[in-house]
């Protein structure tokens, strides 16, 4: 790179912490290293034009697990590790709004629903019988049972008779919350380079010698938190894998408000307005979306519009206005990974799909390592 003496010395030069992603993680890693080094160099790299991955393409559900995902969590993993895990997802969720407080995320308390479609009497029958034990091991925590039946009020066809009702589920605008942190992270004095790759990394008696676009620097820490892309650095303990969405146009006299379930979590809607943001399908082709190569398939399209036109928007016409999709990181267990990986080397990574709710206590973690 060309850079000139002022660029090198604003930029490159006696930098202390580096971080690679300003998504929801980095962010909060930056702003929480503000908070116990005020008057360090801290300086973020982001290989995106915007936060590559699933920061601001998620579909803004502050959520922490519906009924089927939890039930089906517990076959894989102790009862222990979930109860510390919705545990850690609702504590980030209280942090993210502390931290950035409600109006300017657009946080809307709606409550979430989870449905079955007829076909699916195996999951019904297995949540309906299980729900009382899931909120007792729940109480604790929430104090009061986080799960009830609920009897379809949005006109939804082709779905068993109950859905199941969170009333602590809530909705977010995801543009609004990562415009929001990286405002806050410019009034701290924190550095964001976009379309910065880093290509190679090792460290050094002095801290880590960082390769980015062809140049190199030193940094004293370098954290990672890159979630989805994040497989070489973890010995592949972090899969990618896509996710992918569509909206549609306003619908006049939308009646349908809140966050909804769909088998296990594999799908997923809202409303935005008086639109329907609708993503999911990943179960469709595991294989095929294991994936960190952004894009849209015919399959997993066509079967969210026909979910769309027969149990979301039925006998309503609607016009689909855009479609997108983003990066997650998952693993064989759903705990994070927030370690150290050599002398000067950090990671918080593997969200498992549940970034706005654990990804401002990830970065908080991440920054406490140090």
């Amino acid at each position: 790179m060309n850079l000139s003496y002022w660029e090198l010395k604003n930029w490159f030069t006696d930098v202390d912490y580096t971080i690679v992603g300003s998504g929801i993680v980095g962010l909060h890693t930056a702003l929480r290293l503000r908070e116990r080094f005020p008057e360090s160099k801290i300086l973020i790299l982001e290989k995106g034009m915007l936060p590559e991955g699933a920061s601001t393409k998620n579909a803004g559900f502050a959520c922490f697990g519906s009924l089927s995902e939890i039930i089906d969590d517990l076959k894989s993993h102790s009862e222990e590790d979930i109860i510390q895990l919705i545990q850690k997802r609702w504590q980030g969720l209280q942090l993210l709004r502390k931290n950035l407080g409600d109006q300017s995320i657009d946080f809307k308390p709606y409550g979430g629903y989870e449905l079955f479609l007829k076909d699916d009497e195996s999951t019904y029958s297995e949540c309906l019988q299980k729900l009382p034990f899931i909120n007792d091991i729940l109480k604790p925590l929430f104090r009061t049972d986080v799960f009830e039946k609920n009897v379809d009020r949005f006109g939804f066809k082709n779905i068993q008779e109950y859905t199941i009702f969170n009333p602590f589920e809530a909705q977010i605008d995801t543009g609004n919350m990562m415009q929001a942190l990286l405002k806050e992270a410019y009034a701290k004095g924190i550095l964001i380079l976009n379309n910065q790759n880093v290509t190679d990394f090792s460290d050094t008696p002095n801290g880590v010698a960082i390769s980015v676009n062809n140049y190199g620097f030193i940094s004293k820490k370098l954290l990672f938190a890159t979630n989805g892309f994040a497989g070489k650095l973890t010995n592949n303990a972090v899969k990618p894998a896509r996710a992918q969405v569509l909206i549609t146009e306003p619908i006049p006299n939308l009646d349908i408000r809140g966050t909804f379930h769909l088998d296990k979590g594999y799908y997923y809607f809202r409303n935005i307005g008086d639109r329907i943001l609708f993503g999911g399908g990943r179960n469709l082709d595991f294989e095929g979306e294991a994936t960190a190569e952004f894009g849209e398939t015919e399959l997993i399209q066509n079967k969210l519009e026909e979910l769309l036109s027969t149990v979301i928007l039925p006998q309503q016409e609607y016009t689909i206005a855009h479609r997108w999709s983003g990066i997650m990181g998952l693993g064989s267990h759903k705990k994070p990974i927030v370690e150290q990986l050599s002398e000067h080397v950090y990671c918080g990574v593997r969200l498992g799909g549940m970034g706005v709710a654990i990804g401002s206590l990830v970065g908080q973690e991440l920054a406490d390592l140090i």
